[in-house]
């Protein structure tokens, strides 16, 4: 057969093949219909996404509420050596309170945590203050820490822990257990390590809590942060406790099962905010960027210390007190205000 038959059999056919220009054509207005439909895609994700975000926006500054939490009058703050503390450049200080809300309860502040964020925002140090701790507050003598918070609230408490450390506090943030319990249950729940083995009562029955690893809801979460009566160091252990709770959530909270999951995002943005309080200096705007500049902290990046104390006694009241430990508590200042917490000694590592 010739060349010339060959192509008429090709080009023919009673029309069943297309022509080359026909083809063109007809790809052209495939790839116009796949564009369309990926633009079309991107835009409903894109709005999807948007929507999301403006959701999220919307559940933080529907929930967090502004309070007096600072105290009215902030007068300099003077180091041992007589100089006045820097206010900025040598990191931020936040007083985080939880407040247990079981009925009799009303009043106390059952987590004191100190947390510093350095100048360089590439660790957090958190100090666990007991809530025992026996110390001076302005205007009422010596007493327990957590008595300057049933005196006179925040604002009180704001200042005791200044005079006792010589630092600014630049921010306050307080919640209460109901929140743990919820921000535990909003990601899954938690694997926490527990340095001894405890048996208690939640609403939901019994809880017990095994040396080692336990992997905890809400309401087990909640029993595991309230026990301190069957441990060995009262409310020493039970703060190391809470410390290691807060470590484990952190560490849920930002692990790629929660962030890649909308539901979980926005189940924990709910139970984070929804009994959220600030001072009135700290906006929800300072609040993201804050956690902006922490994105790349990890579980390592997080130090723990508890407040340095020596040991036990009892006040002339007759109640139990931690006496604290005058040497280590000013060294403690010193690093705080210099922003050296890395070099602090204090320090115990959870799991």
């Amino acid at each position: 057969m010739t060349d010339q038959g060959v192509e008429s059999l090709t080009s023919s056919g009673g029309g069943s093949h297309e022509t080359h220009a026909e083809e063109q054509r007809r790809d052209r207005r495939g790839v116009k219909r796949a564009v369309i439909v990926l633009v079309t895609l991107l835009v409903v994700v894109l709005g999807g996404v948007a929507a999301f975000v403006g959701y999220l926006a919307y559940t933080v500054n529907d929930n967090v509420t502004h309070a007096d939490l600072l105290p009215a009058a902030r007068p300099p703050v003077t180091a041992p050596d007589g100089t006045e503390v820097a206010e900025t450049g040598t990191g931020t200080n936040f007083l985080v309170l939880g407040t247990d809300t079981r009925p009799g309860d009303a009043g106390r502040s059952d987590v004191i945590v100190l947390v510093h964020i350095p100048a360089d925002g590439k660790t957090v140090n958190m100090i666990h203050f007991p809530r025992d701790l026996y110390v001076d507050i302005p205007g009422h003598g010596k007493n327990k820490i957590n008595a300057a918070y049933a005196f006179g609230g925040e604002p009180l408490l704001v200042q005791t822990m200044e005079d006792l450390l010589k630092v600014r506090i630049h921010h306050v943030a307080k919640t209460n257990f109901d929140g743990f319990k919820n921000m535990t249950d909003a990601v899954g729940g938690v694997r926490v390590y527990a340095e001894e083995a405890s048996s208690g009562t939640g609403n939901g029955g019994p809880v017990v809590i095994k040396k080692g690893w336990n992997e905890l809801n809400g309401e087990q979460a909640l029993a595991f942060v309230r026990e301190r009566k069957t441990l060995s160091e009262g409310d020493i252990s039970r703060g190391r406790r809470q410390l290691a709770f807060i470590k484990a959530l952190m560490l849920e909270a930002t692990s790629s099962a929660t962030v890649t999951n909308p539901i979980r995002i926005a189940k924990f943005t709910e139970a984070a905010t929804k009994n959220l309080v600030l001072d009135q200096d700290l906006s929800i705007n300072q609040l993201r960027e804050y956690a902006v500049s922490l994105r790349s902290v990890r579980g390592n990046d997080v130090v723990f210390s508890t407040a340095p104390f020596d040991g036990f006694g009892t006040s002339p009241a007759g109640a139990s007190i931690d006496i604290v430990d005058t040497e280590g508590m000013a060294e403690l200042g010193e690093a705080l205000r210099t922003d050296t917490m890395d070099d602090y000694g204090d320090v115990f590592v959870t799991p």
